[in-house]
């Protein structure tokens, strides 16, 4: 069953169109991950998905559920990790979890969250207010909500950014762990290497269009785009 589904999915903003009736799905369990030059639409891709844009024609599902009828169903269903922390500066780092695992409807119990927080590295700092976080401190916290919302669908935008190499390899590890457990995983990024670690499928997003490509091109070919 595909988890994910994009019909025809376009986007113009304005008179510059950054997709152009772009078509793919994502079974459940699969990670998918999307490469492209600056520009090419990934993240717009992402958001769509999300519900945070509207196409401008086409349509998606996720996990069955129509993405432009039924929008809460679809932002029940997913987690979304981007380049925003959407973190409150003067909250704790546990007030952020628990906040927005609360918005969800969950109540993690605190050995719950402190599990999260160890394995993603900042364990120590559950006190500190958000707004002293690294860039890199906050992307792990964004991991560590994703572990405890438990999604059926996870899109990680630049899953690498701002990630040191433990990081990185915690993030691999983590992938690995959910789609093993049938989570469905859709990643933009621009390691190859470290994608292809993960992976089951890959595309490249270039001019508003999008093509398949096999896993092994993303260490053998020259170049993508």
């Amino acid at each position: 069953m595909a988890a994910i589904q994009g019909i025809e999915l376009s986007k113009s903003f304005q008179y510059f169109q950054v997709l152009n009736r772009v078509s793919f799905e994502v079974k459940e369990g699969e990670c998918y991950a999307l490469f492209g030059p600056n520009g090419a639409g990934k993240t717009t891709l992402l958001r769509i998905l999300a519900t945070l844009h509207r196409p401008t024609s086409g349509r998606f599902e996720i996990c069955g559920h129509d993405g432009l009828r039924e929008k809460m169903k679809v932002r029940e269903a997913l987690f979304l990790i981007s380049h925003g922390s959407y973190l409150y500066d003067d909250l704790s780092v546990l007030e952020n979890i628990r906040f927005a695992i609360g918005l969800r409807g969950a109540e993690p119990t605190g050995p719950e969250i402190k599990r999260a927080l160890d394995r993603v590295g900042i364990g120590a700092f559950g006190s500190l207010k958000s707004r002293h976080l690294s860039a890199g401190m906050k992307k792990r916290l964004s991991i560590a909500k994703a572990m405890l919302a438990r999604p059926s669908v996870l899109l990680l935008d630049e899953a690498y950014a701002s990630l040191d190499e433990r990081g990185v390899d915690m993030m691999n590890a983590y992938i690995r762990e959910v789609t093993r457990e049938g989570t469905t995983v859709l990643i933009t990024a621009h390691d190859r290497a470290k994608t292809a670690e993960v992976a089951h499928r890959a595309g490249v997003l270039n001019r508003g269009e999008l093509r398949e490509l096999a896993v092994n091109e993303l260490l053998t070919a020259h170049a993508l785009f």
